[in-house]
């Protein structure tokens, strides 16, 4: 496996941790609407609810442990979940400042004990060491799952064995993370001290970036960074913290979020404009199926923030409109945190986490945001019909006719759409066969498929079962941007196989 397909994979897991938040977001929300002035404090309510979110906020580095381990494994399975909870607790334990202290014979019963320990051990419950345990964990669930031992050890085989390897790997992770990783740590605080001294133009960078890894799939690694707690930025997780963070010194009203509100204004309206610039540069016959795939997509892109059905329509067809908006987002990530419009999420930029959030304290001028977002649909718009124009860019209901298709097949595929078996069936013809998979995993609206020639992937067939785009990785790998029902089409296609 190439470096590129193995980090994708590692953005992929990324993805399980990451799916609790909104939870999160949904209860601190409530919480925060119930009690606007109190957080908790005026109402058992709100307090209850505000409690149960932060209790999933706090505890992010362990679930990124858990999280990261399943979502690596090969079949998926809970014994790799709990060995990656092994793996976390002994590192966490070992690297504890109680434990650093009694390795270099600190006094722990002196006052002042806990400053003689290294800052790097003070963090080590941290997203990062969640991640790297939750890697090895998974990598060693994958080579020792289905080990056999001898008959009198036989209880210890395979799955139950994993826990007990990782616990002994996580004595010799931990003894090396013991001398390095303070110098980590120095490196981490000092890149994530150089992002926030950029202040503005670091969100607008950061943004930039975010939308330009996205057809790789590796903006879920640059999101580590800024939206939790790699680099000493830790976005998500503080904002959603409220007053918590605030008094806790973790948080400051009108710089926290910002690596978070330039994205609503283009998620929830940009996005949507650049849709009705395609469905109006299409060709005429082509308008109605045209208008049907721009508006779903722009509903999913208002309400959730869900934007890669929209990005995929365009993303490989034109590849300068989506540098253009790229930029655009950059430019909109600084307009906000530059102006502080602060707004955040707890999954995406929509509407509903911008309203969920509109009370939160560090919430400030959000509604500014929808006048920004006003203005960038109207930006995204002029540019990209422009653009498409002036270039004549195969956008959405623009292509040249293609005649490859025959009716029998484009009926097949027609009544595959909507049919989540029928249709994962046709796409396993579409890939080569199930005598070409090696993998099938999938993230919100992708199949991430490991596979034995890339070159027999069938681009046009899957394109016409309604997949936006599919993405080659070298000979091994390819990814089918099929929308939100990916996970069913990949169920459906494991069952197949």
């Amino acid at each position: 496996m190439g470096i590129l397909a193995y980090m994708q994979r590692i953005g992929r897991s990324l993805m399980v941790p990451v799916a609790v938040l909104p939870a999160a977001a949904i209860l601190l929300g409530i919480g925060y609407w119930i009690d606007p002035n109190g957080w908790g404090q005026n109402n058992i309510i709100a307090a209850f609810l505000i409690k149960s979110g932060g209790a999933i906020i706090d505890n992010m580095p362990i679930l990124f442990a858990i999280g990261v381990a399943y979502g690596m494994s090969k079949d998926k399975d809970g014994a790799a979940a709990l060995a990656g909870l092994v793996g976390f607790l002994v590192v966490t334990t070992l690297l504890s400042p109680s434990s650093i202290a009694l390795f270099n014979g600190i006094d722990t019963k002196a006052d002042d004990w806990l400053g003689q320990v290294p800052a790097a051990y003070k963090k080590i419950n941290n997203q990062f060491i969640g991640i790297l345990v939750g890697i090895i964990a998974a990598e060693l669930y994958n080579r020792f799952s289905q080990v056999e031992l001898h008959k009198a050890l036989s209880f210890f085989s395979g799955k139950r064995l994993v826990p007990i390897i990782v616990s002994i790997v996580m004595l010799l992770v931990s003894a090396v993370l013991y001398f390095i990783w303070p110098t980590i740590y120095d490196a981490l605080v000092a890149f994530g001290k150089y992002i926030k001294e950029l202040g503005s133009v670091g969100a607008g960078i950061y943004g930039f970036f975010n939308r330009l890894l996205i057809p790789v799939g590796l903006h879920h690694a640059l999101n580590s960074v800024f939206w939790f707690d790699v680099a000493g930025i830790n976005d998500i997780p503080n904002f959603l913290g409220g007053q918590k963070s605030i008094e806790d010194g973790l948080a400051t009203v009108g710089i926290t979020g910002r690596y978070q509100a330039g994205f609503f204004p283009v998620m929830m309206f940009g996005l949507p404009g650049a849709a009705l610039a395609m469905y109006h540069t299409a060709k005429k016959g082509n308008k109605n199926k045209t208008a049907s795939i721009m508006l779903a997509a722009s509903v999913a892109a208002f309400f959730t923030g869900v934007t890669e059905p929209l990005e995929f329509a365009f993303m490989f067809v034109a590849p300068v409109l989506y540098v253009l908006h790229a930029v655009l987002a950059g430019i909109s990530l600084y307009i906000a945190a530059a102006m502080q419009w602060i707004a955040g999420f707890g999954f995406s930029a929509g509407l509903v986490d911008m309203l969920l959030s509109s009370r939160n304290p560090l919430a400030v001028h959000w509604y500014m945001l929808i006048l920004q977002g006003l203005v960038f649909f109207i930006v995204y718009y002029v540019v990209f019909r422009f653009v498409i124009v002036k270039f004549n860019l195969k956008t959405p209901g623009r292509e040249d006719e293609d005649t490859t298709v025959s009716s029998t097949e484009n009926t097949q595929q027609k009544q595959a759409i909507g049919d989540t078996s029928k249709l994962a069936e046709q796409y396993l013809v579409a890939v080569g066969g199930k005598e070409n998979l090696t993998n099938i995993d999938s993230c919100i609206t992708r199949l991430r498929l490991g596979v034995n020639d890339s070159d027999l992937i069938d681009e046009q067939a899957a394109k016409a079962l309604g997949a936006m785009a599919v993405i080659k990785l070298g000979k091994t790998g390819a990814q089918i941007i099929v929308g939100t029902q990916a996970e069913k089409i990949a169920d459906q296609m494991k069952k197949l196989v």
